[in-house]
């Protein structure tokens, strides 16, 4: 299952640098025929737009799925494994619920905008909504597998607290600095 998703994730990764790079194409690309040639591509602002929406939510998937969005650790760091374990889980319903609103809402949107098309580019409104409905989808499974890495016991007690602390240290994916004491 992990395999599984670090190739899901891999895959994300690279539709995401293509986007990227179709993003900078049509972006630079208009700039210079503006600017040089008085033209431009019609299309290029809507789809550079969307590729950008699209880029954040897969990203937000992998991100969850590489435990790299940042938090703080202030309270979780002095628990018990047991007390780890139950904010993990509880946290993870929580994040469970919400992936299921974004599906709702973005559904809801998705449908409702099949049929308004973009000025530009003539394609349906509702490819940009579906980014909510492909980042709950995917979000959630990833919720879901560190939910049966627990259950299964494949969650060691130095792995349940999932957030980084410092964005340097997520970067450089290092273990956040210890907590200090306060003096009294």
């Amino acid at each position: 299952m992990q395999r599984l998703a670090d190739l899901y994730c891999k895959l994300l990764c690279a539709a995401m640098a293509l986007a990227l790079v179709v993003m900078v194409v049509l972006v630079f690309g208009n700039v210079v025929l503006r600017y040089a040639f008085n033209s431009g591509i019609t299309v290029s602002e809507e789809v550079a737009r969307w590729l950008f929406v699209w880029i954040t939510f897969t990203g937000s998937v992998v991100a969850m799925r590489e435990h790299t969005h940042l938090g703080t650790d202030a309270l979780l760091s002095r628990l018990s494994a047991r007390g780890k374990k139950i904010c993990f889980v509880a946290g993870h319903l929580m994040m469970l619920y919400i992936c299921w609103l974004v599906f709702k809402g973005s559904l809801e949107q998705t449908r409702i905008n099949l049929e308004v098309l973009a000025p530009s580019t003539q394609w349906p409104v509702a490819i940009v909504y579906a980014a909510g409905v492909f980042f709950s989808i995917s979000g959630g499974l990833m919720l879901l597998l560190d939910l049966w890495l627990l259950v299964t016991g494949q969650v060691s007690d130095d792995q349940l607290v999932m957030v980084q602390e410092s964005e340097d240290a997520a970067a450089l994916n290092l273990p956040a600095a210890p907590a200090r004491a306060v003096p009294h």
